[in-house]
């Protein structure tokens, strides 16, 4: 999966000497999360909501008329934004940006294709992603089974006999250990099956039958009846 597939494409911008008043209702008023700092075409930086909040929580707490007119007509943008913020490329993988995030501690980035800001990606897409991955805007049974070895043929065998046990299979998601040790070519991961199915019980059954341990289930029909 690549960046481009997911990220918000062709953001809006602004220049580095706007209103730090005006960052932040074009960021309310749209609904956003960072706003790229671009000047001749050129990335300066980033002004984030988060960041943004905190400053006017802060000014309005002083209850200091001075600096509230100083925040509203004369703080840029230039003054508070993240300067050469952290950047993604349109063709770097999802994981790469997971990975960059969580090393540098970033919950959103600008995606650059080449020198141009092609688009914003954040936590919000990733969400967004795993929630599409997990199904959850649709009704679909599950099954959580304890980490196993996924050796060769291993999730063919568990689709097999889900299938068997009459899943219509809709994903398999092998998941974590998250920092797996180098060399090992098959840890062990939990594996996350999302289907559709008359009786999950039936599925469930056949895993275990099949000497895969379920750690969890649910049966989607019977959460839909108790909404």
């Amino acid at each position: 999966m690549l960046v481009r597939n997911w990220m918000h494409p062709d953001p809006m911008t602004i220049p580095s000497d706007t209103l730090v008043s005006e960052a932040k209702r074009l960021i309310s008023d749209n609904n956003l999360h960072a706003l790229p700092v671009v000047d001749d075409g050129r990335l300066r930086g980033l002004v984030t909501r988060a960041n943004l909040l905190r400053m006017g929580q802060f000014v309005l707490r002083t209850q200091d008329p001075d600096e509230f007119a100083f925040f509203v007509t004369r703080l840029r943008v230039r003054d508070v934004m993240v300067r050469n913020p952290a950047t993604v490329q349109v063709g770097d993988t999802m994981e790469h940006c997971l990975r960059r995030g969580q090393e540098l501690g970033v919950a959103q980035f600008p995606v650059m294709d080449g020198e141009r800001v092609a688009g914003v990606i954040s936590a919000n897409e990733i969400f967004q992603l795993a929630a599409h991955c997990l199904g959850a805007w649709e009704r679909r049974s599950g099954v959580t089974l304890a980490p196993t070895r996924l050796g060769p043929g291993v999730l063919g065998r568990i689709s097999d006999v889900a299938e068997a046990a009459g899943a219509v299979l809709q994903g398999i998601y092998p998941i974590g250990p998250h920092g797996a040790q180098a060399g090992d070519d098959y840890p062990q991961k939990r594996v996350i099956i999302r289907f559709h199915a008359d009786d999950v019980t039936l599925v469930v059954g056949a895993l275990e039958a099949a000497g895969f341990a379920v750690i969890e289930s649910v049966d989607a029909r019977r959460h839909a009846q108790a909404a």
